[in-house]
């Protein structure tokens, strides 16, 4: 009966011993994506060592975004907010602000040549020569600390710069590699986790831009000049090669005058447009307007600035590449 007691003391003290030689697991890291495309990322690079919440969810507008008691709660809380920069989240310095923060703001675009607005949506008074296919002259993406974040997020004005970077694969891959450079920041210890699931997804979004660069490829030169509703994708522009014009500029927030939806009508009729389209964050009216002007059929609904729910078309930031690209050349009827 002695041994047996014995015995059972002499587990009991193994066990708890084990227990206390443990790891402990670590907490996932807080992370804050301000729109759906950067938390999709995010979710790539971070895997299960992340908790992510999303300020401007599927199909939102991050242009006219207005935050939440909630957004602030999170933001409190967070290790770390992942924020495009380029002035596209007009909204972050107010709630930077109201919520006390003292986060790491990471700016994705830090390392990207931003481009300028294209010269038809040029604001009166202001010198915006230039095409959105040309390198702004200075890069709005240099510094990512807590201040400046802050500061060139002060209020919805673009400036001159479009901020869409994403909609280039090249610049999404400088997106993934300033999201594992935070997160190793922020957690040394799953550093090498963050560097191994950023290569993995690299080698993703390598496959993808062949993909897009070959589908692009087979659309016939004579008609690569499509419509959309606002310009948001400068970038693929002039990675890819195809032309996009639109009734309304960078943002959302303001509609376009009549005198501006007249010039592009005679825009479209000039270039021979092959094709018009929808954008899942904006109303269709005004582009079922211009079809109707026009004789151009709206091809269907692209995805620019946020990504579809769960269930939709573009629920992964691949997903929604591959769905633009497949409309358009539905649409244009490339081989």
């Amino acid at each position: 009966m002695l041994n047996s007691m014995k015995y059972a003391t002499a587990m009991i003290v193994i066990t708890l011993t084990s227990i206390a030689a443990s790891p402990a697991i670590a907490d996932p890291l807080k992370v804050v994506a301000s729109f759906s495309i950067i938390a999709d990322f995010a979710k790539n690079v971070g895997g299960d060592k992340v908790e992510i919440t999303t300020l401007v969810g599927p199909n939102g507008d991050a242009h006219v975004y207005e935050p939440k008691p909630a957004d602030a709660v999170a933001m409190s809380k967070a290790d770390v907010v992942l924020v495009n920069g380029l002035h596209f989240e007009g909204f972050l310095a107010r709630l930077v602000e109201t919520s006390g923060s003292k986060a790491s703001i990471a700016e994705l675009t830090k390392g990207i040549k931003p481009l300028k607005m294209k010269a038809e949506f040029a604001e009166e008074g202001e010198n915006h020569e230039g095409h959105a296919t040309e390198e702004a002259t200075h890069d709005h993406a240099a510094e990512a600390d807590h201040d400046h974040a802050a500061e060139v997020d002060d209020g919805h004005d673009h400036g001159d710069i479009d901020p869409h970077a994403f909609q280039s694969v090249g610049n999404a891959k400088i997106y993934v590699a300033n999201i594992a450079d935070a997160f190793c920041q922020a957690d040394a210890a799953a550093c090498e986790t963050y560097k191994s699931n950023a290569a993995n997804y690299l080698a993703t979004l390598d496959a993808l831009d062949a993909e897009v660069k070959a589908a692009v490829a087979a659309i016939p030169a004579d008609k690569r000049t499509i419509i959309t509703s606002h310009d948001a994708f400068g970038y693929f522009e002039q990675e890819y090669g195809l032309t996009f014009h639109a009734p309304e500029g960078i943002s959302t927030e303001a509609d376009p005058s009549a005198a501006d939806v007249a010039k592009l009508i005679q825009q479209i009729r000039q270039d021979k447009a092959s094709a018009i389209f929808v954008e899942n964050i904006t109303n269709p009216r005004l582009i079922e307007q211009i079809a109707g002007e026009t004789g151009l059929k709206v091809g269907g609904e692209l995805y620019s600035d946020a990504l579809s729910d769960a269930d939709g078309q573009a629920a992964t930031y691949v997903d929604l590449m591959r769905h633009n690209i497949a409309t358009i050349k539905g649409a244009i009827g490339g081989s």
